[in-house]
C-alpha cells in the first residue's frame, strides 16, 4: 500500500512542494539543512567519533544533535554527513554488509531513498538495518532484505526552521500557552472515530501499513504542523488526511510501523502560530462538511483517546478544548498535560483573558499506554483518566463562547534543538456530540 506523502524539494532556485502517490526522493542543496535519522530505541544514525575518514563505521548512538548526526539528502540520491556519503562496503548487495562513511564517488551503492519509513539502498534494493536488533550505543548498521521490522524503521527529524516554506491561506488559529507553565508548580453530531481492522504487529484494529487516515476517521480533523511561515504554520485539510491514501509525513505525522499508532512529533524548534511560542503537530476538530467545528456547551461533548507519550522534554499538551466563536480570545478552555515524570495535569483556564489553574489527575510512566476522556456538559468539565473521574466548574465569563477539540502533540518547551521535543502515539480517538 502506497501513501500520499508530501516532501519539501529544495534547490538553488527555491522550493517546490510535491504531492503524489508513491515514493518521492528528498533533495536539498542547502548545506545548512540537516536531518536527524532516528531508529530503534530512539537512537540516531551516527558517524563513529565524528570522523570523516573513509571507511568510518556508521552506527546508532544516543541522539545528541552533534555534527556526527546531521545528515542531508542530495539531488544525486546520496545521504551525506561531514561532507561524505553513506556507503555500502565494497558496493556489495549481500545481507549483513556494513555501511560506512566514504568519499562521494557517484557509485549507486551510495544512493538511498525513503520508503514507508525505511531507507532503501538503490543498488541492492535492501534496507538500512540495525545489526542484530542491537540497542546499545555504537551498534553498527548494515543492509538487509526489507522486512518492515522496527530495526529498519526510521524517523526523519528535519531542521525545517532553516528551510523555505510552503505558503498557507488558512486563517491563523493559534493559542497562547499559560504563563505558569514556564515554571510549572508540582502539582450537527460528529460520529465517533472509526478503527478499521488491520494486521501484522499492529495493535488491535490498526494496520501498521496504512497512513493514519487509513486507521482513524480523519475526515473530521485538520492537521497543524510545525513547518511553514513564522506565525502561520502549514495546515493539511481533512480531504487530504482522510482515507487509505491519506497524507503522511515522515518527520511529523506518520503511522508507527511496529504497532500502527498514529504518531505526532513536535520539536522544540519549529514554526508556531503567532499567538504561541511553542511548536505543535496537532489535529484541530472540523465538521464533516469541511467547516470549522464550533459547538455550544449545551448538550454533552466528549473527546476520548488511548495513547502513550514516547518522548517529552518538559511538558506536552495531548488534548484540549479550545475557545471558538463568541469573542476575540485565542485561549483554551482547558488543556491536558503530560510530563517526563509521568504526572498528568489538567489546566483549567480561569477566564478568557488568561491564567490557568493546574490539577494533578494521575501518573503513568513514560512510554506506557493510558486513556482519557474529556467531557464538557453545560457549565461543567468532566475528566476521566484511566477510569478515575474528576469534575471542574466552568467560570461564567466563558458563557458567550463556543468551542472545539484539539489532540496530538502540542509541545510546551522550546529551544534551538530539532531532536528534543514531544512524540505522542495514539491508538484510538473518538468524538461524540449529544
Amino acid at each position: 500500500m502506497t501513501a500520499r506523502t508530501r516532501y519539501l524539494m529544495v534547490g538553488a532556485a527555491g522550493i517546490t512542494v510535491v504531492g503524489t502517490i508513491g515514493v518521492i526522493g528528498i533533495t536539498r542543496a542547502d548545506a545548512d539543512t540537516s536531518t536527524a535519522i532516528i531508529g530503534l530505541s530512539g537512537k540516531c544514525v551516527d558517524v563513529d567519533a565524528a570522523s570523516p575518514v573513509d571507511g568510518t563505521k556508521v552506527q546508532i548512538f544516543e541522539c545528541n544533535d552533534t555534527v556526527a548526526q546531521k545528515w542531508s539528502f542530495h539531488e544525486d540520491g546520496t545521504l551525506r554527513a561531514l561532507g561524505k556519503c553513506l556507503d555500502v562496503t565494497g558496493g556489495a548487495a549481500v545481507n549483513g554488509t556494513r555501511t560506512v562513511l566514504y568519499e562521494c564517488n557517484g557509485a549507486e551503492a551510495q544512493n538511498w531513498f525513503p520508503r514507508a519509513g525505511a531507507l532503501v539502498n538503490t543498488a541492492s534494493g535492501k534496507c538500512l538495518d540495525v545489526t542484530d536488533w542491537g540497542r546499545a550505543d555504537r551498534t553498527g548498521l548494515q543492509i538487509w532484505t526489507c522486512t518492515g521490522a522496527a530495526n529498519q524503521a526510521w524517523e526523519f527529524m528535519t531542521d525545517r526552521a532553516t528551510l523555505p516554506h510552503e505558503t498557507s491561506t488558512v486563517p491563523t488559529d493559534g493559542d497562547t500557552p499559560p504563563a505558569d507553565l514556564e515554571t510549572p508548580p508540582a502539582g450537527g453530531e460528529t460520529p465517533p472515530t472509526l478503527e478499521p481492522g488491520g494486521g501484522g504487529a499492529a495493535g488491535p484494529g490498526l494496520n501498521a501499513q496504512l497512513p493514519p487516515g487509513g486507521n482513524f476517521d480523519l475526515a473530521v480533523w485538520r492537521l497543524e504542523l510545525p513547518t511553514g511561515r513564522p506565525g502561520s504554520p502549514d495546515v493539511i485539510p481533512p480531504a487530504e488526511l482522510a482515507g487509505v491514501n491519506g497524507y503522511t509525513n515522515p518527520a511529523y505525522f506518520w503511522t508507527d510501523r511496529t504497532d500502527g499508532a498514529m504518531t505526532f512529533w513536535a520539536p522544540e524548534r519549529g514554526v508556531t502560530w503567532k499567538e504561541s511560542k511553542y511548536a505543535r503537530s496537532e489535529l484541530r476538530e472540523m465538521n464533516r462538511d469541511g467547516s470549522f467545528a464550533d459547538w455550544a456547551r449545551s448538550g454533552s461533548h466528549t473527546l476520548s483517546a488511548e495513547l502513550r507519550v514516547a518522548q517529552v522534554t518538559r511538558n506536552v499538551c495531548v488534548g484540549q478544548v479550545h475557545l471558538g466563536a463568541g469573542g476575540p480570545s485565542k485561549k483554551p478552555l482547558l488543556e491536558l498535560y503530560y510530563r517526563p515524570s509521568g504526572d498528568i495535569y489538567i489546566g483549567v483556564e480561569n477566564s478568557p483573558a488568561g491564567g490557568q489553574t493546574l490539577h494533578k489527575v494521575g501518573n503513568v510512566p513514560l512510554g506506557e499506554r493510558w486513556a482519557y476522556a474529556i467531557n464538557v456538559s453545560g457549565d461543567t468539565i468532566n475528566l476521566t483518566v484511566n477510569g478515575s473521574r474528576t469534575s471542574y466548574p466552568i467560570p461564567s465569563s466563558f458563557g458567550p463562547y463556543r468551542h472545539f477539540f484539539q489532540l496530538g502533540a502540542y509541545n510546551q518547551s522550546s529551544s534551538a534543538s530539532t531532536t528534543q521535543g514531544a512524540r505522542v502515539k495514539f491508538y484510538s480517538v473518538g468524538i461524540t456530540h449529544a
